[in-house]
């Protein structure tokens, strides 16, 4: 008889992000019997979008929790839980319900590893899932990813594609101290090739999405705005024959400035898209690092694209606007490149980034906000 020594070879699978999420979480918990994870909805028939999907039945009821509506609370036993060697994955179906929780998160996780001088530490991954759309309102659908990127001890995730969330959930998991993992619920049907093995994603490295040329312009997005900015580029290189930069954020604690700064070093130029508030954001973070490190190499003012500094309506009808999109980018993108709005190569663009019909859901086959 023959055996076969040689090492199998990699494969993937093209599958959806929630579907990514799905696959990390078991298979840290198929290798790691310390890995517990509780949340609203956890073992509810709609999965928290799929991600938790049979879970409780794989791994028993000792391991995988539905949770009370006392976030604070949760929060403390899980990180008591982490101190005593357990590794939770503690979820929070919109990011708001996560301000319950502050005192938890800001006072004992970040906290406990700089109080015990690196003598314990708080193994923890919350997340987080934010986003818009069927009428969510000021409530449910806020981006407060910059709450939680001012506060020392913690890092904050925020993957835009299925390859970046398993693996950086992995990563997550395996990091010592506490994770902020911040999903955009719109990213969840995303489809991509994604490894069907266990593998890992750096917490700290921004990702270039669509390389640009000198002296054009950078675009620094995060989490489903990169997405957006990706088809606002490829708009633009494919009627202006313009290959701007896109650079996928990815972390927003810490932030990867090397790879920002080298690339508006050679375009000369920077837009940043947030979706969440101007005021205290993380756009004007980085803008800010960027002015003092890249002034010299500045060809206009740094710019951004953010939401509007108020809370939006819960009304659908009346969000039409309130959210910028790939044309608003694209648009952005070209009044600082002195183009002008007319041509035929405009036209085009117009009618190939407009959204036509609802404007509040991602896909014809977004199914609902849970």
């Amino acid at each position: 008889m023959q055996v076969n020594l040689s090492m199998p070879k990699n494969t993937s699978s093209f599958i959806s992000y929630a579907k990514a999420v799905n696959s990390a979480i078991h298979q840290l918990m198929k290798v790691d019997s310390s890995i517990v994870i509780i949340g609203e909805g956890v073992p509810d028939p709609k999965a928290i979008f799929g991600t938790t999907s049979g879970l409780m039945n794989k791994f028993g009821a000792e391991r995988v929790f539905d949770m009370p509506l006392s976030e604070n609370g949760v929060t403390g036993v899980c990180i008591g839980a982490s101190l005593t060697g357990l590794k939770p994955i503690l979820i929070h179906q919109r990011i708001d319900f996560s301000l319950l929780a502050l005192d938890q998160v800001i006072n004992n996780a970040a906290k406990w590893f700089y109080i015990f001088n690196g003598q314990a530490s708080v193994p923890i991954v919350i997340r987080m899932i934010m986003g818009r759309g069927w009428g969510q309102g000021p409530q449910h659908s806020q981006g407060l990813h910059s709450i939680y990127s001012s506060i020392p001890g913690l890092k904050v995730i925020m993957p835009s594609s299925p390859y970046d969330v398993k693996g950086m959930l992995v990563s997550a998991v395996r990091d010592p101290n506490p994770v902020i993992f911040i999903e955009h619920r719109w990213l969840h049907s995303i489809k991509d090739d994604v490894p069907d093995r266990i593998y890992e994603v750096e917490l700290n490295k921004a990702n270039v999405l669509f390389e640009g040329v000198e002296n054009t312009l950078t675009i620094v997005a995060l989490s489903y705005a990169a997405i957006e900015s990706l088809e606002a580029a490829r708009a633009i290189y494919r009627y202006y024959k313009l290959k701007i930069e896109v650079i996928d954020l990815r972390s927003v604690r810490p932030i990867d400035y090397e790879t920002i700064t080298a690339s508006v070093s050679k375009t000369g130029r920077i837009l940043f898209v947030d979706q969440a508030f101007a005021s205290g954001g993380i756009s004007g973070e980085v803008l800010s690092i960027v002015s003092e490190i890249c002034f010299d190499s500045l060809k206009s003012p740094p710019a951004r694209i953010t939401m509007p500094d108020h809370p939006v309506p819960t009304s659908h009808y009346m969000t039409d606007g309130y959210y910028p999109g790939p044309l608003e980018i694209a648009k952005k993108v070209l009044t600082m490149l002195d183009f002008e709005f007319s041509g035929d190569a405009y036209k085009e663009l117009v009618s190939d980034l407009e959204i036509v019909g609802f404007h509040d859901i991602p896909n014809r086959n977004f199914k609902g906000p849970f």
